[in-house]
């Protein structure tokens, strides 16, 4: 029943599927349920901002402001996830099952660490941290206490983004899909419910998402004791010694403090967009959706493609990890092209269904959201080059370069473009779609440069391997 490394049948079957398999193939096979649910998410979070605007123009508003203020929040989470994946596929291409299984335990017991402090240090003092973040008062009136629930459903989604992760690690995309698409499923369906017939506000849209997540954590809870093999959790497996903890910080530091940065900055961002009014934050955020049905694509590929390029490298694999980014390159660029042509032509039926609430068609917020996205949309196909070499550079656990493309994609291309703007230009609400388009297309190009001195590093290793393989 198992094989000599401690991994079951199944694990070893996608050990030697993601080290020799033809690399688009290997791409499509692992990343494609990854990119489908992505792309899925994005619609329901679009539907999702649909039943705000249902309730008012100012949920919406609420809603795009506190999502980055919780998007920064799960970055602690995200980045525990991403770091403990990266040395855990490592482990998993050398086949070390021993190191493997006391890092899937210790990336638990390390979640639930975070989670503890995240709710006892936010949930109590909800309305105070949104005032130290500058969030305006009214949105803090009307979403105060939909931001306690959230918090709440962040601190359950810190153990489901790392169990998630863990099963990235091993294949599991079409196992990820489901799952993730049942609590797309349920909390779509308890918002509708809530909004539509139970004519409930935005705490009950918190509480449907919270629901959701409830029943991913059941089920991970569940599962992990069940599993088999080196991926089963172990409590004896917990180790919090250095060389088992430290490695995982240190690659997981970079991706978290990025993943805050970037949402701090779009939260900076909101606040700097507040001076055209509050609508021009939700039309922002609508703009954001919508950009998603593109980039969410590059996303679920690059959540894929981090972990293979991993354990090839782990395998010492390095030519077939330039074969895998190349093809991973490709598609992202098509993605991104395609999705300027499509949206192009459905920029005026999407701002028609969004400027649409219960009560009245606000022309106002349409042509906002139209100003805004016909220019961030130029950024797709740039922003596929930079999702496609942040897996290169997560698979090589270069989180620091990560940290830096991210950061630098709001603090230099965004910040500080918006602010110049604003002050020198008469450009009104509009001059927030230009940042984002300056933004999207420089930090395209600095990723292709990041790429270059790596690309030449790993074909150096390229030639050793070649010369091991010849001795």
């Amino acid at each position: 029943m198992w094989s000599m490394a401690g991994f079951s049948k199944d694990d070893e079957r996608f050990r030697a599927y993601a080290l020799s398999a033809p690399p688009l193939r290997a791409l499509v096979t692992v990343c494609a349920p990854l990119a489908l649910y992505q792309a899925l998410n994005t619609i329901f979070k679009i539907l999702d901002a649909l039943m705000a605007a249902h309730i008012s123009s100012s949920a919406v508003s609420a809603v795009s402001c506190l999502s980055q203020i919780t998007l920064m929040i799960n970055a602690l989470g995200a980045g525990l996830a991403v770091g403990g994946s990266i040395k855990i596929s490592e482990a998993y291409g050398r086949g070390d099952d021993g190191l493997m299984g006391r890092r899937v335990a210790s990336v638990y017991a390390m979640a639930g660490v975070v989670s503890a402090l995240v709710a006892v240090t936010l949930i109590p003092f909800a309305e105070p941290f949104l005032r130290l973040l500058q969030t305006p008062e009214e949105l803090i009136e009307t979403g105060a206490g939909y931001f306690r629930i959230e918090v709440l459903t962040l601190v359950v989604n810190f153990f489901n983004t790392v169990y998630i992760a863990i099963e990235r690690s091993r294949g599991h995309a079409g196992k990820i899909l489901a799952l993730n698409m049942a609590v797309i499923v349920v909390k779509l369906g308890l918002s509708a419910l809530f909004v539509y017939v139970l004519q409930g506000d935005l705490v009950l849209i918190a509480a449907a998402s919270l629901a959701g997540q409830l029943l991913l954590f059941g089920y991970a809870l569940f599962s992990m004791r069940r599993d088999k093999g080196a991926f089963r959790f172990s409590v004896k497996n917990i180790s919090w010694r250095r060389e088992i903890t430290l490695p995982i910080l240190d690659l997981s530091y970079p991706v978290a403090a990025e993943k805050m940065f970037f949402a701090a900055g779009k939260v900076i961002v909101n606040s700097m967009s507040g001076m055209y009014g509050s609508l021009t934050v939700g039309a922002l955020g609508i703009s954001n959706n919508i950009g998603g049905l593109t980039t969410s694509w590059h996303s679920g590929l690059q959540d894929g493609a981090a972990p293979l390029i991993s354990q090839n490298r782990g395998a010492g694999k390095y030519r077939r990890t330039l074969q895998l980014y190349f093809r991973l390159l490709a598609v992202d660029v098509a993605i991104g092209a395609l999705g300027i042509a499509l949206v192009s032509w459905g920029l005026p039926w999407l701002a028609d269904v969004f400027a649409q609430s219960k009560n009245s068609f606000d022309q106002g917020f349409r042509e906002q959201i139209i100003a805004i996205h016909r220019w961030e949309m130029l950024g797709y196909v740039t922003l596929g080059v930079n999702s496609a070499t942040l897996s290169l550079l997560l698979g090589y656990g270069k989180t620091k370069w990560t940290m830096f493309l991210n950061v630098s994609r709001v603090f230099v291309f965004r910040v500080p473009v918006l602010w110049l703007l604003q002050r020198f230009t008469s450009m009104g609400a509009e001059a927030v779609g230009v940042t984002m388009m300056v933004s999207n297309v420089c930090t395209g190009l600095t990723a292709a440069v990041v790429a270059i001195p790596l690309i030449r590093d790993i074909r150096r290793l390229c030639l050793t391997e070649e010369q091991a393989g010849g001795e």
